[in-house]
């Protein structure tokens, strides 16, 4: 397909462990530190800038004669390591700002949107807390959800970045967080003064789009989710022991299907997943190319491939 100038890709990534180089007292960072477990060192970390800036310049390419005009990160500690990904040569020539708040997740680990200034304009931001428990009926101090309202264009979108709680204690033993996620995101939505708000909700789930935590959000019936026929048996956003998942998703309100003139409309949604991306031979060949396998320096770019949705303008 030939280059479009009505066509915007917007993207969601999750970069991986993305942390500065420096010890932050208040959060466990002490392993990508130059002296901690994963020896992470100024050298690694302007590696993998370089590869992160790379490849967000890339996505979508095929469908747009623009770079992303808003794209969602999960994982990254802080402001330092989110500028040193614009200053990259592959996109410091780019007008892009970001949103990014700290979050009370005890790794560090949040959620930010960089957006194209010539393209999108940002009228107000926030972030919502997830308010849950621990079994023991402690607060898990988990990622926020960010939330940005402004003009892509025209018109007015309301964005939620998500990074939901991960599954690592089981995935249906924290099940009931991920549904928290999705309430608190509705709770917000249902909040607004509008009557049909366009929203974009993008994130790293820690779920599938058949899980019980997307339904929440489909049984609104406000949404539809057209990352849904991108998960197959040998294609996702990340493999976890030889199966694929899609837990990186785009999810968009039902205004995006239409077609008036100011407005956007849904044309595609796609897993960016070149060869570059991919580990090449081996065992795990397919699969992202991530930076660590635990302590092991890879080098690689992320252990998750970018997600992205075309939109047109209509004019």
């Amino acid at each position: 397909m030939k280059h479009t100038e009505d066509r915007f890709v917007i993207a969601f990534y999750n970069l991986e462990n993305f942390f500065d180089t420096h010890d932050d007292p208040h959060t466990l960072d002490d392993d990508f530190t130059p002296e901690g477990r994963k020896a992470w060192n100024e050298t690694r970390f302007r590696k993998k800038s370089k590869k992160l800036a790379r490849t967000i310049s890339l996505i979508g390419k095929d469908y747009s004669s623009e770079v992303p005009v808003l794209v969602g990160v999960a994982e990254v500690e802080n402001k330092k390591a989110l500028e040193a990904i614009l200053k990259v040569k592959a996109l410091k020539e780019v007008d892009y700002d970001y949103v990014h708040f700290d979050s009370p997740d005890e790794r560090g680990i949040d959620t930010a949107l960089i957006y194209h200034k010539s393209h999108f304009k940002v009228l107000d931001a926030e972030t919502i807390p997830l308010m849950i428990s621990n079994g023991d009926g402690e607060r898990d101090y988990t990622r926020d959800i960010l939330y940005v309202h402004g003009k892509l264009h025209e018109e007015e979108v309301h964005l939620f970045v998500n990074h939901w709680p991960s599954r690592r204690d089981g995935a249906d033993e924290t099940e009931h967080k991920r549904i928290k996620a999705a309430e608190t995101v509705l709770r917000k939505i249902e909040g607004l003064q509008e009557e049909n708000p366009n929203c974009i909700i993008m994130g790293d789930f820690n779920d599938d789009p058949n899980s019980p935590s997307i339904q929440r959000l489909m049984d609104s019936g406000r949404f539809v989710n057209p990352m849904q026929q991108l998960l197959s048996p040998k294609s996702g956003s990340a493999n976890y022991k030889g199966e694929w998942s899609l837990f990186d998703q785009i999810i968009l309100s039902h205004s995006f299907l239409n077609y008036e003139a100011g407005t956007h409309s849904f044309k595609m949604a796609k897993i960016f997943a070149p060869k570059f991306l991919k580990e090449w031979k081996g065992k795990y060949k397919g699969n992202p190319f991530r930076t660590f396998v635990g302590k092991k320096y890879l080098g690689g770019y992320s252990d998750h491939f970018p997600v992205y949705v075309v939109l047109k303008e209509n004019n």
